[in-house]
């Protein structure tokens, strides 16, 4: 903390409460009856002393050690203004105090030489004080009993108070520093995103750009041709509308791929069984490849699992569809107690891993399998097929 600590940003404000009230006691222990009392010698520069000793602890230095080093010689020069032209009877409690704001000003080491003096400046005052009460030689050993036991509690107390403000500013610390993590993860999970976002919509509109696009552009012709044929020949143009109607349907096909990819919410209501169902009927009618599908669960999956495991499947069969030349694919998404392992392979055309890996697909697959801890594995070699794995690591089933 760089600026001085004030009420407004007191990392403990009951501490503060606490001073002002071992302070006030203090103080009103002065002109409370007691049959054995001290009467202060200067009873105003007693009051006055503890009335500047409370007000300096509305603000403490943070900042360079010399100012720090000069705070804590104010607060001694004003406890023993208190103690020794006083009289006070309670003077172990600015004691307290001065551990409890060396605490939050200082390091250990700090902390560990002024409660070592606060110790020591209480010992040579209960010292003195007893030197000058008279005693019959019947009680001198009563006296030093109690000497000794009210030194040895005041110790534990400093010990106490100095363990209880390590541990309270030491669990705070670690508080800031989970806030401080939280709050970076949760804008790199943003920025994330956002880069996630960006690449698909990107992608989709390379997609619609280069197969929507074309696919219009073609049909365009196509009707052209037909409608110039139409009065000539209309057999011949009659093939151009067929081969023209044929290019809508791919055209439709790939405005509903790409309305599926820009879903935010894959499934759809749907349980993951269904959509995944749904996907293989979309690849079927769209390439007449029927994939074998084998899924053994047996256990409900997280949604983040089953939405990137969808994006997966979808990715793997448009780029099959696309690129290998397949004849068959093979699905297989399995789940044991501590991981889901799918595996999407086909025996199309295959591709060289040294060339064709750094395509948007394949990495947006790779991308998806990393964002929730697991291994993408890619085996593809030219005329051999491509085999693409991805395991992912799954919360454990409470029982």
């Amino acid at each position: 903390m760089s600026r001085p600590i004030q009420i407004h940003n007191h990392p403990f404000p009951f501490l503060l409460y606490l001073e002002w009230i071992l302070l006030a006691v203090a103080a009103l222990s002065e002109v409370s009856p007691y049959p054995f009392r001290r009467i202060p010698r200067l009873p105003l520069l007693t009051f006055l002393s503890i009335a500047a000793y409370g007000a300096i602890g509305l603000r403490l230095p943070t900042g360079k050690q010399i100012s720090k080093l000069l705070y804590t010689c104010l607060e001694i020069l004003l406890i023993s203004v208190t103690t020794f032209a006083g009289g006070m009877r309670l003077f172990p409690f600015p004691y307290i105090v001065l551990v409890i704001r060396s605490c939050l000003i200082f390091q250990l080491p700090g902390r560990l030489v002024v409660t070592s003096l606060s110790f020591s400046l209480f010992l040579l005052t209960l010292l003195r004080w007893f030197q000058n009460f008279p005693a019959r030689p019947v009680l001198q050993n009563r006296l030093r009993f109690f000497l000794l036991s009210y030194a040895l509690l005041f110790g534990l107390s400093l010990a106490f108070v100095l363990l209880l403000m390590n541990a309270l500013l030491t669990e705070r610390q670690s508080r800031e520093k989970l806030v401080s993590a939280n709050e970076q993860l949760r804008e790199y999970a943003l920025r994330i995103e956002d880069q996630a976002t960006l690449q698909e919509r990107n992608r989709i509109a390379r997609d619609i750009h280069d197969s929507l696009g074309h696919s219009l552009t073609a049909l365009n012709l196509q009707l052209e041709t037909a409608l110039k044929l139409w009065s000539v020949d209309p057999a011949k143009a009659t093939k151009f509308l067929v081969q023209a109607k044929k290019l809508g349907s791919t055209a439709l096909q790939d405005v509903r791929q790409s309305v599926s990819a820009m879903r935010s919410n894959p499934l759809q209501g749907n349980s993951f069984e269904e959509a995944i169902a749904s996907l293989t009927e979309e690849f079927h009618s769209s390439t007449g490849i029927s994939p074998a599908f084998i899924m053994l669960l047996g256990r409900p999956l997280p949604t983040e699992v089953t939405t990137a495991v969808y994006r997966i499947v979808q990715e793997a069969l448009t780029n099959i569809s696309k690129y290998s030349q397949a004849t068959q694919v093979k699905i297989r998404l399995e789940a044991t107690p501590t991981d889901l392992q799918l595996t999407v392979q086909d025996n199309g055309k295959g591709f060289n891993l040294d060339e064709n890996t750094t395509g948007f697909g394949l990495q947006s697959m790779r991308d998806r399998t990393l964002a929730l801890g697991g291994q993408f594995k890619i085996d593809a070699a030219p005329d051999a097929g491509c085999c693409i794995t991805a395991t992912i690591p799954l919360p454990r089933v409470l029982q």
